[in-house]
């Protein structure tokens, strides 16, 4: 629940109204706020707009005029770096003491790189990725992992804890874009890995349905096994909630992090591989879970059964 009453009503702008803005957005159209809204497509926001009752901003400049908390959700970090500049651009109206909290999934070089901006002008800049999907927003329920300035966190949290109910300081600027991108590449093994498990044991004549019964309950589960798999992989159903392009840039992220603090990465560099390759073949709309299907066909059987599923001979 929202903790903010009329006596500290902030006026706040959120840009970015896609599958997880949208949602996030609209637990902050509530009297208790002046909030404004930004798209990239405007018809979108308007239509938000006027069914919420707030305001329809233009330009990101008309969104963060005289605001307190201005929020980009957006897919990279170079879009949200692109809104600065320009006549239309976030620092034409940010006023010093003013905070730009940025949702995106990005890159903490990026993100370092607007906070030093920023931080010239006296405005104070979070990089807060969100985990939790489109139902986590739709929910109000996300974690929020926060890099930069704890005292700056402290100021917004009150906002941030309309959407998100678990708000975590993940340390500097940067921290919350780097344990965002860890998170997800792990999401990305266990998807590949659990698709490769499924598959070789679909050829050994055990179907996908059992073995997933088994290790639900065994050492091997994973939020993949016990959720994605039966409910989108199984049903062959593969709802698009989160696009693949995206899960191949968080572990792009992932993979050049390891490698920037010299760590050892063997299996986050192949699983940054095998994310691409199945980007570049499965294309720019499909969903994360599809890389089920790049799977399947490399090994040759279906995950749930299928007549030409078999052992070799």
């Amino acid at each position: 629940m929202c903790p903010f009453t009329r006596l500290a009503m902030p006026r706040v702008a959120f840009l970015g109204l896609g599958a997880i803005g949208t949602p996030m957005a609209r637990h902050l159209a509530r009297p208790e706020f002046d909030l404004a809204v930004w798209n990239r497509t405007g018809p979108k926001a308007e239509a938000m707009a006027r069914e919420l009752g707030v305001r329809h901003a233009l330009t990101p400049a008309d969104a963060a005029r005289d605001c307190d908390i201005v929020i980009t959700c957006l897919p990279v970090s170079r879009y949200v770096e692109a809104l600065l500049d320009g006549p239309d651009g976030l620092l034409a109206t940010m006023q010093s003491g003013a905070v730009l909290v940025d949702c995106t999934s990005g890159d903490g070089a990026t993100s370092r790189r607007m906070a030093a901006r920023l931080a010239e002008r006296g405005i104070g800049f979070l990089d807060a990725p969100v985990s939790g999907g489109v139902v986590g927003a739709e929910q109000g329920a996300l974690t929020v992992m926060v890099g930069g300035d704890a005292a700056t966190l402290e100021r917004v949290q009150p906002v941030l804890a309309c959407f998100g109910k678990r708000i975590v300081h993940c340390g500097a600027v940067g921290a919350g874009d780097a344990l965002k991108a860890v998170n997800n590449a792990l999401l990305a093994m266990h998807l590949w890995g659990t698709a490769e498990g499924l598959v070789a044991l679909e050829k050994a004549g055990v179907k996908a349905e059992i073995a997933l019964d088994v290790i639900n309950t065994s050492s091997g589960r994973s939020n993949s096994s016990m959720n994605l798999f039966p409910e989108r992989v199984l049903t062959r159903a593969f709802p698009r909630t989160f696009r693949l392009a995206l899960l191949d840039k968080d572990v792009g992220i992932a993979a050049e992090l390891a490698r920037e603090y010299q760590v050892p990465s063997p299996l986050l560099q192949l699983t940054a591989e095998l994310f691409r390759m199945a980007h570049n073949e499965l294309g720019e709309e499909a969903d994360h879970v599809e890389v089920a299907k790049v799977v399947e066909r490399l090994g040759g059987a279906q995950i749930g059964g299928s007549s030409t599923n078999g052992r070799p001979s």
